[in-house]
């Protein structure tokens, strides 16, 4: 395998979707195995850099989701819901002209990769999940109190300002303060790519709408019929002092696919930006060049 030194630079990428622009990083010849690469809530591309080295052979595009990093935001008034992200990264996979391509998707964006799999079945080849399988769900009787909190939080958010920073240093420490442990190396790459300078220092580049409560979520009847529909090679990759919710409900989940294989490792949540990247990065790569799918 080549060195880290050795492989190309990460590409800058600006992918206009006709109602949008999508940033994206690339790596690797655009011959290679087209991986499209999918990040968590609030975080951004550059959350596989630790990982991108390890991927020989591959075309890995990690895109900023809308409302995220570098990529544009929602027009005024409107909510971000996990299938319009869906719809959006079918859309960026049709503007690199991949028919078929694999997926490698972390918390929500692992969660993205999932439904998209479900519904376009024929164009996912492979999919690799990191710390996530499938959405939260509530139950059908939740639903109104769920739209009525999404309202009030919309109307809310008007008169509520961004968080800014005088330096990137004390915006490094309040991603470390924030939702899920993070190691210091792995916010400050969150918040390179996460951060915009304003007249009062820094602010976070990411829309703050993506803070507020869904709408609506899926029932886990309709999350089991999206995870039925994938029948491709899946890989499952946990760390092992994650957070990572509910256990046994997402044990019952994993029956739903009918090629999954689950690999744990030493970490938590963002453990793939993390000292265990240099594990599961070799794992992805024979993963993503095998013909069965399934690593040894």
């Amino acid at each position: 395998m080549k060195s880290a030194q050795t492989l190309p630079t990460a590409r800058e990428l600006e992918l206009d979707l006709g109602y949008i622009t999508i940033a994206a990083k690339a790596w690797g010849n655009e011959d290679g195995l087209p991986v499209l690469a999918l990040h968590g809530w609030l975080d951004n591309a550059n959350s596989f850099d630790r990982l991108a080295p390890h991927l020989d052979g591959i075309h890995l595009v990690a895109v900023d989701t809308v409302g995220h990093g570098r990529s544009g935001h929602r027009p005024a008034g409107v909510y971000y819901h996990l299938i319009d992200h869906v719809s959006d990264m079918l859309a960026v996979v049709d503007v690199l002209g991949w028919e078929q391509f694999d997926l490698l998707g972390h918390s929500m964006g692992g969660v993205l990769s999932t439904l998209l799999t479900g519904s376009f079945p024929q164009r996912v080849r492979r999919l690799a999940l990191i710390e996530s399988l499938g959405p939260f769900t509530n139950k059908d009787a939740d639903a109104p109190a769920q739209l009525g909190k999404a309202i009030r939080q919309m109307a809310a958010l008007a008169g509520k300002s961004m968080p800014h920073y005088p330096t990137e240093e004390d915006a490094v420490q309040a991603r470390l303060k924030g939702f899920g442990a993070i190691s210091e190396d792995a916010a400050r790459k969150l918040v390179e790519r996460g951060l915009v300078r304003d007249r009062d220092g820094y602010t976070w580049s990411t829309d703050p709408r993506l803070t507020l409560a869904s709408s609506m979520r899926l029932t886990e009847d309709m999350v089991a019929a999206y995870l039925k529909a994938i029948t491709i090679p899946t890989l499952l990759v946990l760390g092992d002092a994650s957070y990572f919710p509910t256990y046994e409900q997402h044990k019952a989940r994993m029956e739903h696919l009918i090629q999954l294989t689950v690999r744990s490792f030493s970490g938590g949540h963002h453990l793939h930006m993390e000292s265990a990247a240099d594990e599961i990065g070799p794992l992805l790569r024979q993963f993503f060049h095998s013909k069965e799918g399934v690593p040894a």
